[in-house]
């Protein structure tokens, strides 16, 4: 038969090995983990890489096509400057002789109808 103290030392012997074999099967477990999450970390770095050359080249693609809308919004200030010329050019051409033609048909109105009124004004 057994003492109690060797009863004890068994039984504590006994729970020691459980802990000693649950904690190896953690560590396992744990050592799976990081095997996999350097194999993922690894396929990560792999697409990485060539996306970040596509988002590179996106990106320059962008800036050449921006550019281009700078040159044209350049020459549409241009365009518009251009155009403003012209118009105050044509109004100083055309609308100066159209005010004095119409202040001139405006008095010759003005004394036509003075005539034909001072004519009725001398009946009255």
């Amino acid at each position: 038969m057994l003492t109690g103290e060797q009863l004890a030392g068994l039984i504590l012997a006994m729970f020691w090995a459980i802990l000693v074999s649950f904690l190896a099967y953690v560590l396992l477990k744990l050592a799976r983990l990081l095997t996999e999450a350097t194999k993922t970390v690894a396929e990560l770095g792999e697409r990485t890489v060539p996306l970040l050359d596509d988002m590179a080249g996106t990106v320059a693609r962008a800036n050449e096509q921006l550019d281009r809308v700078d040159v044209i919004t350049k020459n549409m200030g241009s365009v518009s400057q251009n155009a403003a010329a012209v118009t105050t050019t044509v109004t100083s051409i055309v609308g100066g002789p159209l005010v004095k033609a119409a202040a001139f048909s405006y008095g010759v109105r003005k004394a036509i109808g003075s005539r034909g009124n001072g004519s009725q004004d001398g009946k009255r």
